[in-house]
């Protein structure tokens, strides 16, 4: 078995690991990347739509040109990248860490991987998870009728028209109104296929409103909301579905119509790819099914890290990248010694759906995600320790599909008692 030692490890080569990667490096440790693919980039490769880094370049990008400005970046580091090689288990170890600038008590990991060339042993000092987030599909949510060809998830169509050169049917469906799903929408739209509709079961849309409009008001694409697919027809291959509308929270059978199609798209959720996380022991958020983080973007294990899709499913790659590089700069203090000297628990109140990270630090500085629940017009997100306000910031609109950021400075505390039992609340009014 191959062994190599670098004090940091990133798992995964989208814009997550490389954002990380490149933290690192830059602070003077060695640094490697494990990827499963065949190239960097990760699942932007296929996004050749545009509307990518207005954040983080200040112009629009296609998912690949996002993509190509971090790779360079990598290609031109010291970084050392390791391509069509899958992570199969990440322990920890009992040894004790002796490399420069590492403090003696911080614990060792290792990575077993296995690649084309063999089976490869990484010791490392530092972990971070950056792996992304896959698709869920059919089984997830139990729609009923038949198995027949034609049912693909969104990602999995992109990749076949966008990469491959398929064109996976002529009459289409797509069921979820997620941001994947609207993209394919317009993208079969514009190669001659005919999409039929969208299909959505919640009262309002999963997906960006600039998608809504640019990927289906632009083209007369309806949008059924509060829309249940109860049936998929067809044998061989799909022949239609059944739409039931639901009223309060109720089916309405009697007003079910069906959609003559020969293919439906999945665009029904994402979930963070998190097997290895779990068997490796990582502790997991119940609502992103994500790994548990504290102000450092640090796992209930020691050195093990976690940024990007992995950790919760972000709407925007620029908000990924972000995220990233801050997780990048916390394992190099990690590595150097540092620790938080007092960090409190957040607790997501009325109206939120989860709140990320989990913990944070009211001595530095901390940039907290979080969801709303409700869809609403001039909200207010208040932020609280033991019912006091201690920040209330306006939102002009809030719906679930559009994540929401907030910035705490030391300032924001002061004249308030913590104590490690103390707990900030947040909620939207």
């Amino acid at each position: 078995m191959k062994e190599l030692k670098y004090d940091a490890v990133v798992i995964g080569a989208g814009a997550a690991g490389m954002a990380a990667a490149l933290e690192i490096e830059a602070q003077g440790f060695s640094c490697a990347i494990i990827e499963r693919e065949d190239h960097l980039g990760g699942i932007l490769m296929q996004c050749i739509h545009n509307g990518f880094g207005l954040h983080e370049f200040k112009e629009e990008l296609t998912g690949p040109e996002f993509a190509e400005r971090f790779i360079e970046c990598v290609v031109k580091s010291k970084i050392s990248v390791h391509l069509n090689t899958t992570v199969i288990k990440l322990n920890s170890s009992s040894l004790c860490a002796s490399a420069h600038k590492i403090s003696c008590d911080s614990s060792l990991r290792e990575i077993f991987c296995i690649n084309p060339s063999g089976a490869i042993k990484i010791t490392c000092h530092s972990v971070l998870l950056a792996m992304g987030c896959r698709e869920r599909n059919r089984g997830n949510i139990r729609i009923p009728g038949s198995r027949p060809a034609g049912v693909y998830t969104a990602g999995l169509a992109q990749r076949l028209v966008n990469i491959e050169g398929y064109i996976p049917g002529k009459e289409v469906v797509i069921i979820g109104s997620g941001d994947i799903g609207l993209i394919m929408a317009r993208r079969l739209s514009w190669v001659g296929c005919k999409v039929k509709a969208v299909v959505e079961i919640m009262p309002y849309p999963a997906g960006l409103t600039r998608n809504i409009v640019q990927c289906l008001n632009d083209f007369d694409i309806p949008l059924y909301l509060s829309s249940q697919t109860t049936n998929i027809f067809g044998n061989d291959r799909v022949e239609g579905i059944e739409v039931t509308p639901i009223k309060n929270g109720i089916l309405e059978p009697e007003k079910s119509f069906r959609l003559d199609c020969d293919t439906v798209l999945l665009s029904v959720g994402l979930v963070p790819e998190n097997e290895l996380s779990k068997a490796a022991g990582v502790e997991l958020n119940t609502v992103t099914n994500g790994p548990l983080v504290d102000s450092f973007l640090m796992t209930n294990m020691e050195g093990v890290f976690a940024c990007g899709n992995v950790l919760h499913v972000h709407d925007l790659v620029d908000w990924v990248c972000e995220e990233s590089r801050r997780a990048g700069r916390y394992a190099v203090q990690w590595l150097k010694g540092e620790r938080p000297t007092l960090q409190i628990n957040i607790k997501a109140g009325s109206h939120v759906r989860y709140v990320n990270p989990a913990k944070i630090d009211p001595e530095k500085e901390n940039i907290i995600y979080l969801r709303s629940m409700i869809v609403k017009d001039d909200a207010v997100v208040e932020l609280r320790i033991d019912d006091k306000i201690i920040l209330s910031k306006k939102e002009r609109y809030v719906q679930p599909s559009e994540m929401i950021h907030l910035k705490l400075i030391p300032k924001d505390f002061e004249n308030i008692k913590i104590n490690s039992n103390s707990i900030l609340e947040i909620s939207i009014n």
